[in-house]
């Protein structure tokens, strides 16, 4: 059984790595709001810029040329925006990981102590039913799970995948 002591501690251990990960999210969340604000900044002098341009333009040769030369940059800019996205979730969702891979072990520590003072007071001719619990336990602990990744891998960025667009027909 715990003590109010000790139910007083995980509480607080539990309060304070609630707080980390608030603290995180809105690390994440304020990396996308900056994203956002500067990718908006650049659309808009971009937009300018470009209104600028069509104004200035003499003939129908200039103006498509200038159309052909305005159509490359948006593709380069919104893979750009997408890596720095990605970037930004993935190393948000690592700092979760490992978060949650931290306290995930903490509690596997806490069950094999819970389960050894249990197999200390188990009644005389239960060891070896103790000992088939305690094998079973650990194989639990060191089987393979899908959902416990490694988070020790820095993110990467996905590869750029610039295809061509199909020409209207």
């Amino acid at each position: 059984m715990l003590t109010p002591e000790q139910l007083m501690a995980i509480q607080k251990a539990n309060v304070e790595t609630l707080f980390g990960l608030t603290t995180k999210a809105f690390e994440g969340v304020e990396k996308l709001v900056e994203l956002n604000v500067t990718a908006s900044r650049a659309a808009l002098a971009e937009a300018a810029e470009t209104a600028q341009s069509v104004m200035s333009v003499k003939d129908a040769q200039e103006l498509l040329a200038l159309q052909a030369a305005l159509f490359q940059p948006p593709a380069e800019k919104t893979s750009a925006y997408s890596r720095h996205l990605y970037d930004i979730t993935s190393s948000t969702g690592a700092e979760f990981g490992r978060a949650f891979e931290g306290q995930f072990s903490e509690a596997q520590q806490k069950f094999m102590t819970v389960v050894d003072n249990a197999s200390k007071n188990a009644p005389a001719g239960s060891e070896t039913a103790v000992a088939v619990f305690k094998s079973a336990v650990a194989a639990g602990n060191n089987a393979p799970n899908p959902c416990r990744r490694p988070s020790s891998k820095p993110p990467t960025s996905p590869k750029p995948t610039s295809t061509p667009l199909p020409a209207r027909p």
